[in-house]
């Protein structure tokens, strides 16, 4: 990215390292249970605000959260079918593949023919040899850039054709499923040699207090000199009074037993081992806040756009006002309708439609992003409009600050370096600002 600061001035006021930003573009989106086919096309909410350089996703209930998805075999096909959408999505190339007559779309059906997880995330990950390694100085430019090689494989079996159409520009750095959470985290090929210290962490907080169907997946790497974490969750649903103190309960326990290895070969660098350790976080998911309102009141104040008297009785506000959850974390202004929940194939909430006050749930804005640490700049805070699930996704472009080893530091003393300001966005937060994508 544009923006570059120097810091840390060695003796001779030379800089050892320099602060330059980087774009990071975070989803998340409860899908129901439902897995995607073909026809689902991502690439417009991935882009939605221009390219970045790294891609956060994550998704829960990608299985229904039945008693054998829980307790007997985790089912993995739906989580291939969105590594492939999504690798489709950022990779995607439209000059034909040489001696054919195809082009990516015409070839994109191919990745559901019973796509398996492995030989997806075999073929498109970054090399893991090198995201399992401590990234400090002491890696040679030689063993990096072998270690990259894997940056530009393609798909093998039924997707070869794919992905060999053209190098891929993203790389995989991370994926892992929990029953029905899914996480996965993407970086420009370019960046994957600076990425170390790779660690997963996931805690169950469902069934019995400790069984995946809710819970998170935590994903944490460095990126140059600045460490980073994922954290994508489900927590406790329920809309009954009370029901968010099981929430902020499930925040709690996450907290306390995300653990990550310490992988570090330089004895003298810190290795974060919590998620609160970290110089940058980000938390996504379906946080199941609700409303601390009735229907009636709720649909009254969405009828007459009444923005700020909701949020006023937003769950997860109330409790992060009252210093009962995520003290000391952040959330952009919402400027999008409550995400949750949705009929069928409908932009209509479930209350319109459903008779029984039993089955009839008040609108509330279920999924967020927060984050936490310094250097995070929020660019945009907005909704998708698929019908895909009863949820709608909501997604987040952020400017983050990484302190990087300056590779002038042996230059001449004196030697100047430009200084530029942060990622500039013009305001992207409307009253009513919907993205819409099939």
């Amino acid at each position: 990215m544009e923006g570059q600061n120097i810091s840390s001035l060695d003796q001779d006021s030379t800089p050892r390292s320099v602060v330059k930003d980087f774009r990071v573009f975070v989803a998340t989106w409860n899908v129901g249970g439902k897995s995607p086919d073909y026809a689902l096309d991502l690439e417009d909410f991935l882009h939605v605000d221009g390219p970045a350089d790294i891609y956060v996703l994550g998704f829960q209930e990608i299985v229904p959260l039945s008693a054998g998805n829980v307790l007997v075999l985790e089912d993995n096909e739906p989580a291939a079918r969105w590594i492939a959408l999504i690798s489709h999505a950022l990779n995607k190339a439209t000059r034909p593949n040489p001696g054919s007559n195809h082009t990516t779309h015409d070839l994109k059906p191919k990745l559901f023919h019973k796509p398996s997880m492995k030989n997806l995330s075999r073929n498109i990950k970054a090399d893991g040899g090198l995201l399992k390694a401590c990234n400090c100085e002491t890696i040679t430019s030689s063993s990096a850039s072998n270690k990259m090689r894997s940056g530009s494989v393609s798909f093998r079996s039924t997707i070869d054709d794919l992905l060999s159409v053209t190098p891929m520009p993203y790389c995989l750095v991370a994926s892992k499923q929990m029953v029905g959470l899914f996480l996965s985290v993407w970086a420009r090929k370019e960046l994957v040699q600076h990425i170390g210290h790779l660690g997963i962490s996931c805690v169950g907080r469902g069934i019995m207090g400790y069984l995946g169907n809710k819970g998170c997946i935590s994903i944490s790497f460095t990126l140059h000199r600045t460490s980073f974490c994922f954290v994508c969750s489900h927590l406790a649903s329920g809309e009954k009074e009370g029901d968010e103190v099981r929430r902020n309960s499930d925040v709690a326990e996450i907290l306390k037993n995300s653990h990550f290895p310490r992988n570090c070969k330089n004895p003298g660098r810190y290795s974060p081992e919590r998620i609160i350790d970290h110089d940058r976080i980000l938390w996504l998911g379906d946080l199941n806040y609700r409303m601390a309102l009735s229907y009636e009141e709720t649909r009254t104040l969405l009828e007459n756009n009444d923005w700020d008297a909701l949020l006023e009785k937003d769950q997860l506000n109330m409790e992060r006002e009252a210093g009962r959850v995520f003290s000391g974390w952040s959330e952009g202004k919402i400027g999008f309708a409550p995400t949750y929940k949705y009929s069928h194939n409908s932009d209509s909430y479930a209350g319109e439609t459903v008779k029984s006050k039993k089955k009839r749930r008040t609108p509330a804005w279920c999924d967020r992003i927060l984050w936490r640490g310094n250097g995070i700049e929020q660019l945009l805070y907005i909704r998708g409009e698929s019908r895909f699930s009863d949820h709608r996704p909501v997604c987040a472009v952020f400017a983050i600050e990484t302190e990087m080893k300056n590779k002038c530091m042996r230059l001449r003393k004196g030697f100047s370096y430009a200084t530029g300001s942060i990622l500039e966005c013009e305001d992207c937060m409307p009253k009513r600002h919907s993205f819409g994508f099939i």
